[in-house]
């Protein structure tokens, strides 16, 4: 048998494939390569933590079409963003760094516009990360709310300054968890993964069976009847409005890129991530909608529940005070805030990395006993409960989503537009590729994301008021300035991009000789399966 330090030759040696790729586009290695293929897929998938997102954001369908709203309002939407996750996956496949989307931009652009593509991509992606991070940890907190709620009979309803109280502590719980080193950052994951799929699971038959015959609308219902409460006349619009529940949970699915500098093989496990989860996530909500959908049997009784969340109010229709607390519970603990704020802190980290950010110097710096970003974790926690604020308007709170997926979605766009522009010659394909199929669906992503962006900024109603106006436009457009500003004023002077860290040379000399010792590693092998040695 071979030695324990012969195997781990082996092993080094089929890392050093990942760091050379690395070093090819100009860092160098800082993180541990714990994450296998598998552990990549469920961290995407767990991100977009689709039981949590979907009973979170259900009062859009709800409102926006009711029965249709629920159904065809969430598989609609997963088709198109099926098109973008396929052309993030080959640009990952093909420049797997933490830096990710701005980093594509920068690589696509025209030479001339590269620097200000990707400032533009990886503010656009920073906010977009921060805010969601915030969002989701806040219905985190009204998710317990709704439990302390149900669980009081009524007696006990908090308000908006408790509820901020409950996700300082939300945030600050998972900032501890991100904090660790990246092993137990993968293997968490697994578990989260296996006990979110056994509630989703749960969820759907508690809705299906819990209900019993009497209290399920019927099939005809379920699919095709429509319920227009959002104040717009046009219904073709108000269904449209539905579409911010899906477009909100299926993000964060580009974490696959930015930990890749923490996975083995990531050329091959980026894409496969990335495409995987997303399919997933968009098959087993449509399942849990439509599986509400039945359950539902009359929609404006459930937008009348005083409880923070709509969903909470038809397990509790279904099941009962107990059943609704218990399956409350399991959604509660495994709400997917830790892993957006993995995500979260190595866009945050590359970023700084290459001096995009203001005190980028403690941002980009490296735990050496963890070697993960620890600052770069503590930056996101803060900034997302600054965002928590907005939880004292509830129109501000709502627009809170909206705000994410517009940030994320044009920092998704960016690089994806350059791609099947600027950059058609320049691209080098990866593991996972495209090929002729690269341009059509990189138009139909970009086209779904301008006309998303134009959904996603209109107020809720036809005749809007200061209480109920959409302000996500505000909050993306207050960072614009700052972002803007900060450009013209400073940063285009001196923000060249990516920055090249690294003396690729060494970096291939060291792999060469990591590769000399694997080879003779593997010729002992094979001499003690012959026989031999």
């Amino acid at each position: 048998m071979t030695s324990k330090a012969e195997r781990e030759k082996v092993a080094l040696a089929m890392e050093d494939g990942d760091d050379v790729l690395l070093a090819e586009l100009g860092y160098k290695s800082e993180f541990k390569r714990e994450f296998k293929i598998y552990e990549v897929v469920f961290f995407a998938f767990s991100i977009m933590g689709v039981i949590a997102s979907v009973t979170s954001t259900w009062s859009f369908m709800l409102v926006s079409g009711g029965h249709v709203g629920m159904v065809w309002g969430w598989i609609i939407p997963w088709f198109f963003v099926l098109t973008i996750a396929a052309s993030m996956a080959e640009l990952a496949s093909s420049m797997p760094t933490s830096a990710g989307l701005y980093y594509f931009a920068a690589r696509m652009a025209p030479a001339r516009w590269s620097p200000l593509a990707s400032w533009i991509t990886g503010w656009a992606n920073v906010t977009g990360q921060i805010t969601l991070v915030c969002s989701i940890d806040f219905t985190c907190a009204q998710m317990i709310t709704t439990a302390i709620s149900v669980g009081s009979d009524g007696a006990v309803n908090l308000g908006a300054a408790p509820t901020w109280g409950i996700l300082l502590a939300i945030l600050f719980a998972h900032g501890v968890v991100c904090s660790l080193a990246t092993e137990f950052l993968a293997r968490i994951n697994v578990f989260y993964v296996m006990v979110n799929l056994g509630t989703c699971v749960a969820a759907i038959v508690c809705l299906l069976v819990g209900a019993g015959p009497e209290n399920r609308v019927s099939t005809v219902d379920a699919w095709t009847l429509f319920e227009n409460n959002t104040g717009w006349t046009n219904n073709g619009w108000a269904f449209m409005l539905a579409f911010t529940a899906p477009m909100w949970t299926l993000t964060g699915y580009d974490s696959a890129a930015h930990i890749s500098e923490e996975t083995a093989g990531a050329s091959k496990a980026a894409p496969i991530a990335i495409l995987v989860s997303v399919f997933f996530t968009g098959i087993i909500g449509w399942l849990i909608n439509i599986a509400a959908s039945f359950a539902t049997t009359s929609v404006a009784d459930i937008l009348t529940t005083t409880l923070p969340l709509p969903f909470g109010q038809l397990f509790l229709n279904c099941l009962g005070k107990r059943g609704m607390l218990a399956i409350w519970s399991f959604i509660i603990v495994f709400v997917t805030g830790a892993a957006q704020g993995v995500d979260a802190s190595r866009v945050v980290f590359a970023f700084a990395r290459d001096n995009a950010l203001p005190g980028s110097r403690w941002w980009k710096h490296i735990n050496p006993r963890t070697f993960t970003p620890v600052n770069a974790v503590w930056f996101v926690m803060f900034w997302a409960g600054i965002c928590g604020l907005l939880g004292f308007s509830a129109a501000a709170l709502s627009s809170l989503a909206g705000a994410s997926v517009l940030g994320l979605y044009l920092s998704y766009a960016t690089p994806i537009l350059l791609r099947i522009t600027s950059g058609r010659d320049k691209f080098k394909p990866g593991w996972f590729t495209l090929g002729r199929w690269a341009f059509p669906l990189g138009a139909i992503a970009v086209s779904w994301v301008a006309f998303i962006w134009v959904v996603l900024v209109f107020p809720p109603s036809q005749t809007p008021t200061a209480p109920t106006m959409n302000y996500a436009v505000v909050i993306i457009m207050g960072v614009v300035v700052f972002a803007g500003g900060w450009w013209i004023i400073s940063a285009r002077k001196w923000f060249t991009g990516p920055i090249v860290n690294v003396n690729k040379e060494e970096v291939i000399e060291r792999a060469h000789s990591h590769m000399v010792k694997a080879g003779e590693a593997s010729e002992m092998v094979r001499r003690v399966s012959d026989g031999s040695e």
